[in-house]
């Protein structure tokens, strides 16, 4: 009779199970020529809507084919402000909870990730690789009262060559109106800069 062995089972973590089903986070799965935008797209949405929800202040920045900064003016909740202490991932992400999951889904494809946390005036800052802390939080002089600005490099072996951020990209496109969006019927404007594009305008001066 032929025997069977069962190998133990393990939990698998976080960033193991963005990386093998991306398309549960981000709706399109590992070598679409999307991912990346629909990376931007996720976190802008995240940035964009409060709990309670209204339309936050946001900005995006697309620096390169394959990194993006999105700035929210999102509060933190009390309990948040009181601890601001890793505790679940270990990281400055702790602040997003799990009912905000696009930031740490966007760190699990990302080769570097820089978040900056405002809280009361004080600021933030830490550097991961993937979603380890590359070092300890590093506390500055915050620029706003309270809010988030965080910064992905995405990783270019999980994206594939040739994949980009879409060019010329509209506020409605990163919003996607309806779905859950309780502000559906206001209008969704918020600057997008794309810094490809200023240096191919200073170039062709």
């Amino acid at each position: 009779m032929e025997k069977f062995t069962v190998e133990p089972l393990r939990m698998v973590d976080f960033v193991e199970h963005v990386r093998r089903r991306p398309a549960g986070y981000f709706l399109v799965e590992q070598g679409s020529p999307e991912l990346p935008t629909e990376v931007l797209r996720a976190v802008a949405w995240d940035a964009l809507h409060c709990c309670d929800g209204r339309h936050g202040q946001v900005s995006v920045e697309i620096g390169s084919d394959l990194s993006f900064t999105v700035e929210s003016d999102q509060r933190s909740s009390p309990d948040e402000r009181e601890r601001l202490l890793p505790e679940f991932f270990g990281s400055l992400l702790d602040m997003f909870d799990m009912r905000r999951w696009a930031p740490s889904a966007a760190a699990a494809l990302s080769v570097r990730t820089v978040i900056e946390v405002w809280l009361d005036g004080r600021g933030y800052r830490q550097e991961l690789a993937g979603m380890d802390p590359t070092g300890p939080r590093e506390e500055f002089m915050a620029p706003k009262p309270f809010g988030t600005r965080t910064t992905f490099h995405l990783d270019p072996s999980f994206c594939g060559p040739g994949e980009a951020i879409a060019w010329a990209l509209r506020p409605e496109e990163l919003h996607r109106e309806g779905g859950t969006c309780k502000e559906s019927s206001s209008p969704t404007t918020f600057p997008i800069h794309d810094l490809r594009a200023e240096a191919e305008e200073s170039l062709s001066e």
